[in-house]
């Protein structure tokens, strides 16, 4: 069909109304693009677009020419991004860098500065204890006191390359007393905190380039002790193992007269068993003792053979969360990706790509998990069927909410599909990754909520497993952005910003970075308060709502380290990388820890082992319940 030509002065009046347009997101909260404008404000826009063709075309206003009108208009309009405010772009379908965006230069140094305010305030007013408070400027020893703030901010240090805060740091490891504290210890989090931090620590100084780096000047020793503090703590931790089967006990006593003990618990979970084997097996390797490993990995057995199988594994590869220490036995059949049962997989695929000839059995456990999270819990929200999210199970019944600890799933699709040369993997976790952004660009102040929840498209939306929001404004909030706040907390954690630097590192489309830049610049702007930053009550109020007054370790660990890292256009070595060179993998708190043999490599042919009774798992299953 042939279509008319608008007059020569016309265009003048469709980027007009570009520019009425561009008025939209202040006048009527918009969160979408131009086209998504117009399927939801159709009354409006149908009446301005009319107005302008008529004007295009005064002496003809057939079918045709409303068509050669709107598709002109539309050209022009959506020629270049809708320039939304900062924390709206995140998760945007055409997002690209701003004709005034900062360089990337200017991003790192933002960056770094909110590294050295968040580092000066804790040294000044909570060093060596744990965690700063920043609005009352003092501290609190959530982390058994031994300093988990200096200690999670040395990685990033030194690969920001802060040479006084490294300085500070080393001075500070040797004083450390791993042999008693006066609080309760977490086996998990002291192991992915401080062990994790201690042997990243001794990894990079020991590894180009910083081994070579002209600009510090440190001495062996230092390092040694480094590495001797980290054995030191092992030890002390490696009571939580003292079980009849090996499989640790989570909670434990560090008392100065008896010496370390259990508490004596009867179950422990997935994660807080399945997030030691890279620590400890690193300390082994490091060290040349082999028990760090044999404890980690024994317990780590039970994961990998679950029992009972109808029980323990709903879905191929997909667990119940917790154990009994007693018999090895799992007790429940509920599970996710989201916390206690998290990092348990992520640490499948990061073990193989440590040392593939000693793990292919973690690569066939995770490729099960990965290969049942696509086929049977990935989900859709009945109002956003384009975003895509993994929620939870219990038994084969399926559960429709998430959170933004479970936001790392797509970063860890991302390092599975590049390790195993898999674009199927790589593609999901970009979908995830796209979701879980637009959880950011759908709040008040652009940062995402602790929980959410939705509603599954597949599943009847009167099923009991499937409720709808309880309240007029979460009916409003899931009708526009496809889910529900159910906590609105942000407790400073990393997982949308990790995602995002994994799809960056992957597929070098510039658009990761500008949504992690949103993102942080969101972070930058609601966080900040007195000495530090602080976790904030409700992303979905101006401000974030009132200041909780504390600043988590692994602020410095795992937010300013991802964002520096996107923003880094050096290529260091322990940048995730696309091409098979990796030579770091990151521990779940992004401690960088250097792969076994120094650099990737694929299994020598004796070790390649098939996911060993995967058709006898899968024709037991019967498929999840959506009602």
């Amino acid at each position: 069909m042939h279509l008319p030509t608008p007059c020569s002065s016309c265009l003048d009046w469709a980027r007009l109304l570009q520019s009425i347009l561009h008025l939209g997101p202040s006048v009527l909260h918009l969160s979408e693009r131009v086209t998504v404008y117009i399927r939801t404000k159709t009354t409006l826009l149908t009446s301005i677009v009319t107005g302008l063709i008529r004007v295009m075309y005064p002496f003809n206003i057939g079918p045709a020419t409303f068509l050669a009108g709107a598709l002109t208009l539309t050209q022009v309009v959506t020629a270049t991004p809708f320039p939304q405010p900062q924390q709206k772009q995140i998760g945007t379908a055409d997002s690209a860098a701003s004709p005034h965006a900062v360089s990337n230069q200017e991003r790192r140094d933002a960056v770094k500065q909110a590294f050295q305010i968040s580092w000066d305030g804790y040294y000044k007013y909570a060093f060596p204890h744990d965690s700063l408070l920043p609005v009352s400027n003092s501290y609190d020893d959530d982390r058994n006191g031994w300093g988990a703030s200096a200690i999670d901010a040395f990685s990033t240090a030194l690969v920001m390359r802060d040479w006084s805060v490294v300085s500070q740091i080393l001075s500070y490891v040797p004083k450390i007393d791993f042999t008693t504290t006066s609080s309760e210890i977490s086996l998990f989090e002291t192991t992915i905190r401080y062990l994790g931090g201690l042997i990243s620590a001794y990894d990079l100084l020991t590894s180009k380039p910083l081994a070579s780096d002209p600009a510090f000047n440190y001495t062996s020793s230092q390092t040694d002790a480094i590495l001797s503090q980290a054995v030191r703590l092992a030890d002390q931790l490696s009571v939580a193992f003292n079980t009849p089967l090996g499989i640790p006990d989570n909670q434990l006593i560090f008392d100065p007269l008896t010496g370390p003990r259990r508490t004596g618990s009867q179950t422990n979970g997935i994660a807080t068993i399945g997030t030691l084997v890279l620590e400890w097996t690193r300390l082994s390797d490091l060290t040349g003792n082999p028990k760090y490993a044999q404890l980690a990995q024994r317990a780590e057995s039970f994961l990998l053979n679950p029992q009972p199988a109808n029980v323990a594994e709903p879905f191929p590869g997909l667990l119940g969360s917790n154990v009994d220490i007693a018999t090895g036995l799992f007790v429940d059949s509920s599970g996710g990706w989201g916390g206690g049962t998290d990092s348990f997989y992520e640490y499948l695929i990061k073990m193989y790509l440590y040392d593939p000839d000693r793990f292919g059995l973690y690569r066939d456990r995770w490729v099960l998990a990965a290969d049942s999270s696509i086929q049977y819990v990935a989900s859709h929200p009945s109002t956003r069927p384009d975003l895509t999210f993994l929620g939870g199970w219990k038994g084969t019944t399926l559960r429709f909410s998430s959170g933004h600890l479970d936001c790392f799933d797509g970063g860890n699709f991302i390092l599975g599909g590049l390790t195993l040369s898999s674009q199927k993997y790589l593609d999901f976790g970009l979908e995830l990754v796209k979701s879980c952004a637009e959880t950011y660009s759908s709040t008040a102040t652009g940062i995402g909520p602790e929980l959410f929840s939705w509603q599954d498209s597949r599943t009847p939306l009167n099923a009991s497993n499937n409720p709808g929001p309880s309240t007029a404004e979460q009916k409003a909030f899931y009708a526009k952005n496809g889910f529900w706040i159910t906590n609105g907390q942000y407790v400073l954690r990393p997982e949308v910003i990790e995602s995002m630097y994994y799809a960056w590192r992957a597929t070098k489309d510039e658009k990761y970075r500008e949504w992690a830049w949103a993102a942080f610049q969101a972070i930058n702007a609601t966080t900040r308060a007195g000495s530090g930053y602080s976790a904030v009550e409700n992303v979905n109020k101006a401000g974030g709502g009132s200041k909780t007054n504390f600043q988590e370790s692994f602020w410095f660990a795992e937010v300013l380290k991802y964002c520096w890292l996107i923003f880094q256009d050096d290529d260091d070595p322990w940048q995730v990388k696309s091409d098979k060179t990796n030579q770091f993998v990151y521990n779940t708190e992004c401690h960088p820890i250097r792969l076994a043999k120094g650099k990737e490599t694929e299994p020598s042919s004796s070790s390649y082992q098939q996911g060993g009774g995967k058709e006898k798992r899968d024709r037991r299953f019967a498929g999840p319940r959506h009602a």
